[in-house]
């Protein structure tokens, strides 16, 4: 992991086409600002696990999906 110090207004460059920019530190929150190719995938750290999670319910549970038309 590559670990980087940046102060606000700053920016990270990942490849061609991603922008990682510090756009505000206030106390001990830092707003971030990402720049990325719509078919990148961006999600906030503490949803991975959720989302992963209801994927693997899903995938293991043996009721049936009923849909409902109309």
């Amino acid at each position: 992991m590559l670990v980087l110090s940046r102060k606000e207004g700053q920016s990270i460059h990942i490849g061609n086409d991603i922008v990682i920019q510090i756009s505000r530190i206030q106390g001990n929150r830092v707003r971030v600002a990402i720049d990325a190719p719509l078919e990148v995938s961006i999600r906030r750290g503490e949803l991975v696990g959720k989302l992963e999670a209801a994927k693997t319910t899903r995938a293991t549970d043996p009721t049936p999906v009923q849909r409902h038309c109309g």
